[in-house]
């Protein structure tokens, strides 16, 4: 494929942009399709107004707000769905104590990323402990109960595909993380067992101890009762389990002279899902003309949904650990007025947020709106741009 060339560019894409304009990656498939590069004349994101529901949206979800305390208690009943399509949807969870139940998930693979606390996650497999920063991969129809230590926070991602690692291409298969980090669970020598205790149902005799497992299918939920605990497995085999991927064991792809793009931090994939990990990292100090913040673009065939779990986040002010953005398709997005100049002198960012890209569009799911921060749209345009301006006048 070889590239039309007209009027003012830049030989290299994200390096030494013709002085005075902004460049935006207009493109196909992500970042791997066709693309025609713009260097405008006023960055894409300075828009006075917007009227009708294609806007950036964003959720504050430090705390939940505005739920019932009582639902912290209940893994399922605490979840509060955010956005989601035919092939995922991403929640928040709180939880404050055990689950009292069992739950399995016939309808899809689940990632769960833990945004605060620690505890054990129990399975069919085995035992895994869990904290703050680590990603639990859940099959679909596995059983599980978390227990937390402490009150837990987590990003939950249900994806009716599969979930897998990306291809990694030229980089390798050790590169991002070696598959060898990835933990699995064992169980004991007597059964995974439970620290559980047998409870009464209303239905049951009096006395009976029963253990309850709540199944999942086409978003409804049955519960299943057993007279003993249903993670008595005493060994297993195959390829196919739970896994945990702490972030730490991440190591992301730098370039010194050229800003990647997202894709190029894309750590789990499902039909229609990519999940990235953006974390710590040496900015672009190899070259003075490189891009260090992202590059404008206009999410032509994904929508982009960004969680943000730790650190200081600088192509943009006003967000905070625990926010969630979503920018869909046919909008465009990128860094704040005043970015670029605040990381001019950067060497490294100190960041760590989850994205997660749907080809297909999300919609924002009932009880949402609730958590809506609905001025963040205003936080690009000119107003935006013209406050930026003033602080560094001093204004």
């Amino acid at each position: 494929m070889i590239p039309y060339v007209r009027g003012k560019v830049t030989r290299q894409a994200h390096v030494d942009l013709p002085p005075g304009s902004s460049e935006e990656e207009y493109a196909r498939g992500g970042f791997s399709g066709a693309y025609a590069h713009f260097y405008r004349q006023h960055a894409p994101v300075a828009w006075s107004r917007i009227e009708g529901p294609l806007r950036p949206r964003c959720f504050d979800l430090g705390e939940l707000a505005g739920q019932p305390a009582a639902d912290f208690d209940d893994y399922l009943a605490g979840r509060q769905p955010l956005l989601g399509n035919d092939d995922v949807v991403v929640s928040m969870a709180r939880l404050t104590k055990p689950m009292a139940y069992f739950f399995r998930n016939a309808d899809a693979d689940e990632l769960v990323f833990v945004h605060a606390g620690h505890g054990t996650l129990e399975t069919e497999f085995g035992v895994l402990p869990y904290r703050r920063g680590d990603y639990l991969v859940i099959p679909r129809g596995t059983t599980q109960r978390l227990d937390p230590a402490d009150v837990s926070t987590f990003l939950v991602i249900a994806t009716r595909g599969e979930l897998a690692e990306p291809e990694r291409g030229l980089l390798g298969q050790h590169a991002l993380y070696d598959p060898a980090v990835l933990e699995v669970p064992s169980p004991s020598a007597d059964g995974v067992g439970s620290r559980l205790a047998g409870q009464s149902f209303a239905g049951s005799a009096p006395g009976v101890r029963e253990w309850e497992v709540r199944i999942q299918r086409q978003g409804e939920l049955t519960s299943v009762f057993y007279p003993f605990c249903p993670l008595d497995v005493l060994g297993w085999k195959g390829t196919l389990t739970v896994k945990r991927l702490a972030v730490s064991d991440i190591r992301p792809v730098m370039s010194e002279r050229y800003h990647l793009p997202p894709s190029a931090h894309s750590t789990f994939a499902a039909d229609g899902v990519i999940v990235c990990t953006f974390l710590p990292r040496s900015l672009e100090n190899g070259d003075p003309g490189a891009l260090k913040v992202p590059f404008y673009h206009s999410n032509i065939d994904f929508d982009e949904v960004l969680f943000y779990h730790d650190g200081e986040f600088f192509s943009r002010t006003g967000v905070h650990p625990g926010m969630l953005t979503f920018h869909p398709q046919g909008i465009h997005h990128g860094p704040q007025p005043g970015a670029a100049e605040r990381a001019k002198d950067a060497q490294r960012t100190n960041e760590v947020a989850v994205m997660i890209d749907t080809r297909r569009p999300l919609a924002v799911l009932a009880g949402a709106e609730r958590h809506e921060r609905a001025d963040y749209w205003q936080s690009w345009g000119a107003r935006a741009a013209t406050a930026d301006a003033n602080k560094g006048r001093g204004q």
